[in-house]
C-alpha cells in the first residue's frame, strides 16, 4: 500500500502542477505534509532546499528524495516515474495523434509553422551562451572552442557526445 500512496503522492501533482517542478512543489507538500503525514512542514522545507541547491529538475530530484526515504529504492523509482507519467502519457497520445494525422495537410502547415519558431529559439539560446562564454572567458577563448568544435563534429565526424565531453574537460582543466 506504502508504493501505491507514493505513486500517488507524486502522480496527481504532476498530473495539477501546470507550468513545470516549481508549480507542483505547493502539490507535493500537500500530499507528502497534509494528506500522508510523511514529513514536517519544516522537513518537507529542508528537502525542497537540498532539491534546489543540486541540479536538474526540482520535482524529479525530491520525488527520488522522498520516494527512497519512505519506500526505499523501488519507493524512489515508483515515485520519480509518477512524477514524469503524465507527461510520458500525454507526449504518447499526442505523438499517436500527430502519427495518425501526419500526412494531413493542416499538420504539414503546423509544422512548416513551428520549425522556424524552433530554429529562433535555438538561435536565441546559442547567442546566450556566446554571450555568456565572452564575458566568462573572453572572445579568444570562446572563438577557439566553437572553431575546434565545429571541425570536430563536421570535418573529423567525431560524435557532439564526445565534443561537448572534451569541452568540459578543456573548461575544468584549462578554464577552471
Amino acid at each position: 500500500m506504502i508504493y501505491w500512496n507514493i505513486f500517488l503522492a507524486f502522480f496527481i501533482p504532476g498530473i495539477l502542477g501546470y507550468g513545470g517542478g516549481p508549480a507542483s512543489i505547493p502539490l507535493v507538500e500537500n500530499e507528502v505534509v497534509d494528506r500522508y503525514g510523511w514529513y514536517t512542514v519544516q522537513e518537507f522545507s529542508q528537502i525542497l532546499a537540498l532539491g534546489n541547491s543540486l541540479p536538474g529538475p526540482i520535482a524529479t530530484k525530491m520525488a527520488g528524495y522522498i520516494g527512497y526515504d519512505v519506500g526505499g529504492v523501488l519507493g524512489a523509482i515508483i515515485a520519480v516515474f509518477a512524477t514524469v507519467a503524465p507527461s510520458l502519457i500525454l507526449m504518447i497520445i499526442l505523438l499517436k495523434i500527430l502519427l495518425k494525422y501526419k500526412n494531413s495537410p493542416k499538420v504539414k502547415r503546423l509544422t512548416s509553422y513551428v520549425r522556424p519558431i524552433i530554429a529562433i529559439l535555438l538561435g536565441v539560446m546559442a547567442w546566450d551562451f556566446f554571450v555568456e562564454s565572452y564575458e566568462g572567458i573572453g572572445i579568444w577563448q570562446t572563438v577557439g572552442i566553437g572553431v575546434i568544435s565545429f571541425f570536430m563534429i563536421e570535418r573529423w565526424r567525431i560524435h557532439p557526445a564526445i565534443v561537448i565531453v572534451a569541452a568540459f574537460v578543456y573548461g575544468g582543466l584549462v578554464l577552471g
